[in-house]
């Protein structure tokens, strides 16, 4: 388990290291291709330094990659902004988000899906503004209203992934407590509530609520979610939320008893079409 940037330097490198060698190449011929020393080379690899965008497209011109989703991939991981010219718009709140959150957000910005598994709350990907602060409020005490509203911002920004082209496809499986928690007074739950019931419309979004009645799951350990990258498994994570800090669990072995438990999930969850039924007669009783 690493902590987000570690671990996202280390699989950047994984990858450029995979690629090196399908072009057959050493890391001694690599460094000599772009005129760097070779230990530069390793340093990268291995994830024990840092690495420029114009470095890895170095790189991946060296190594004659001509994939350009992959190229992208790897290029915003450096760094790079995305082919929409978008920069990372998370980098105007570095003073207000911990380098975790910031790591977060640009995983969940590149991914071409995300699962979660949701046991308190619902997803920030599908909070309503005032659901949003008012969870915001709960879980960071003393905030001040500027910083409140911030945090709040960034929360809605990060919806946008929804709306991309192409845009991020959620798979999400809500513990039935999830409805049931009022955050925020009845008005908030209830305008929330309908929230959810719009976006298990959306064809980019699965919702599934596991109800009371399944009893006892697998997913009693703790909320959890899973980023994969179209162009790569290989880069696929798991991440794991703690009150002061996220880890990330990137080994083989992990992501499969992830991916395991989520399957397993949604087996015992409702039904999409049930779920939707199950929201609608919640919010209807609330």
């Amino acid at each position: 388990m690493q902590h987000g940037p570690a671990v996202r330097r280390r699989k950047l490198g994984a990858e450029l290291r995979a690629l090196r060698t399908s072009a057959g190449l050493t890391s001694g011929e690599a460094a000599r291709l772009v005129g760097w020393h070779q230990s530069k080379v390793s340093r990268i690899e291995t994830g024990t330094s840092g690495v420029k965008p114009a470095d890895v497209r170095l790189l991946l011109d060296a190594y004659g990659v001509a994939d350009s989703q992959l190229r992208e991939l790897l290029m915003v991981l450096a760094g790079s902004e995305d082919s929409g010219g978008r920069h990372h718009w998370w980098h105007a709140y570095r003073g207000v988000l911990p380098p975790t959150y910031r790591d977060f957000i640009s995983l969940e910005s590149q991914a071409s899906a995300m699962r979660t598994l949701e046991t308190t709350v619902v997803p920030g990907l599908l909070q309503t503004p005032e659901y949003a602060r008012a969870v915001t409020k709960a879980a960071v005490e003393g905030l001040s209203e500027d910083r409140l509203d911030t945090l709040v911002e960034v929360r809605l920004a990060r919806q946008d992934v929804l709306r991309a082209e192409p845009p991020l496809e959620l798979s999400a499986v809500l513990d039935e407590a999830v409805l049931r928690r009022e955050v925020g007074g009845p008005g908030v739950m209830a305008r929330q509530l309908e929230r959810l019931i719009e976006a298990a419309r959306l064809p980019q979004v699965r919702l599934q609520v596991l109800p009371f009645a399944a009893g006892a799951h697998i997913g009693v350990t703790g909320p959890f979610v899973i980023f994969s990258f179209s162009s790569t498994s290989d880069l696929d994570v798991v991440v794991l939320d703690h009150l002061t800090s996220s880890l990330y669990l990137e080994r083989k072995e992990d992501l499969q008893a992830y991916t395991e438990a989520f399957s397993a999930l949604q087996i015992h969850a409702l039904s999409p079409e049930d779920s939707l039924d199950y929201i609608a007669g919640t919010a209807a009783g609330a």
